[in-house]
């Protein structure tokens, strides 16, 4: 595979760039500073510019992503290289010139951005640095994971996946035996799967593997079971990339065939690193009907594909509030989730009512689906699960 190399120069006007504007927003005079100075001050600002330009698709920046090779001040140009690993010849094209404008905006007279583009996977000589993440691994006993994933927070999508991890547990394969489901909580700054599955206490470990709890015929595995109900989950992106690859890896599923994983909202390092970690079999996208809710959702899913997880589906919440006429009120609006499934080219699985039940069964630990399967909400959450169980065995 080779590697091009893309280099541009542009210009900006003004007084020579001998002013420089730090991320504090005052400016200082370059021609104040002793020399040795300057050129840390440039370096400083050039790091400072760069963390404002965001890979595509993704909330991280091209620091943090490790993209960035050199930095240098030459004269008054910032000169920078990078090394982009991506099959899309947009992907670097954007970034080049988003990095242009940045390093413009922060006061150099010139930019002089170099990318190194190489084609996963890259060959075996390529630097360390452009190599692309390690391809994801089955987990081990597991036939099927899906990702329950959404755009945004607040729209249900925790008792979502708690509903149809439950439903799926009453469904039976293609051998005619019930499935042998589990639930993985990775919405780590906010684990709430342990209440609303009417489990408590830590897990049996067993050598260096966790033994997961079960209820309601789905065995369950999340932080909530390590950590204070009253403390605050404040952990950088590593300590998240390190607790999801132990749970990919240190569970003692027994057999499963459907894990699924309770994502948290939006494109940050839990779903990133679970995508990388893990082979997922597809994704399910969560959303309530107003046009907020869903466009966020559609930005949101567009993460997937590129990633190569294929798009289960996308199922709306919330949709209406049923009236003690047998009328419905949709308090949300409607058609957000069908339009969100058409523009991503997927299927729409289906509507879940806006239920108080829903709410007091997550409370007390025992979910609609299990307690009213036949009611309104409960028949929703076994349709769409049943849909979702027909897609992934038809990718087998």
């Amino acid at each position: 595979m080779n590697t091009q190399e893309a280099t541009s120069r542009c210009e900006r006007g003004g007084k020579n760039g001998k002013a420089l504007a730090p991320a504090g927003g005052f400016r200082i005079e370059k021609s104040a500073l002793p020399r040795n100075l300057r050129r840390i001050v440039d370096t400083d600002s050039i790091l400072n510019a760069l963390r404002q330009v965001k890979y595509p698709g993704f909330s991280r920046d091209i620091v943090s992503f490790g993209l960035v090779k050199k930095t240098e001040v030459r004269g008054e140009a910032a000169v920078v290289a990078l090394a982009v690993a991506a099959s899309a010849p947009e992907v670097p094209e954007r970034i080049r010139a988003e990095v242009e404008a940045a390093l413009l905006a922060a006061g150099f007279a010139r930019a002089e951005v170099s990318v190194a583009v190489s084609a996963p996977p890259p060959p075996p000589n390529a630097p360390a640095a452009a190599v692309a993440a390690p391809k994801p691994e089955p987990v081990a006993g597991v036939r099927r994971v899906i990702a329950i994933a959404s755009g945004k927070g607040g729209v249900g999508k925790s008792t979502f996946s708690v509903n149809i991890a439950c439903a799926l547990a009453q469904l039976r394969g293609p051998d005619g035996e019930p499935l042998r489901v589990g639930l993985l909580d990775c919405d780590i700054h906010g684990p709430s799967i342990p209440l609303m599955m009417g489990l408590s206490g830590q897990p049996e470990i067993a050598g260096e593997m966790f033994t997961p709890p079960q209820n309601h015929g789905v065995k369950v595995m999340s932080l909530g079971f390590f950590i204070d109900e009253d403390s605050p989950v404040i952990w950088r992106g590593p300590m998240i990339m390190k607790i999801i690859r132990q749970f990919a890896t240190q569970v003692a599923w027994g057999g499963l065939d459907v894990l699924v994983v309770d994502l948290p909202p939006g494109t940050g390092d839990a779903p990133l690193s679970l995508a990388q970690t893990v082979a997922l079999d597809g994704a399910v996208i969560v959303t309530t009907p107003q046009a907020a809710a869903a466009s966020v959702a559609r930005r949101g899913a567009a993460m997937f594909p590129r990633m190569e997880i294929p798009l289960l589906g996308v199922a709306e919440n919330m949709s209406w509030l049923a009236m003690p006429d047998g009328g419905r009120q949709e308090i949300f609006g409607g058609g957000g989730g069908k339009a969100a499934a058409e523009a991503l080219g997927t299927e729409f699985l289906g509507q879940v009512p806006l239920d108080p039940n829903i709410r007091e069964g997550g409370d007390a630990g025992a979910p609609v689906v299990v307690t009213q399967p036949a009611s309104e909400s409960g028949a929703a959450f076994i349709t769409i699960a049943s849909r979702i169980l027909e897609k992934i065995l038809a990718s087998a």
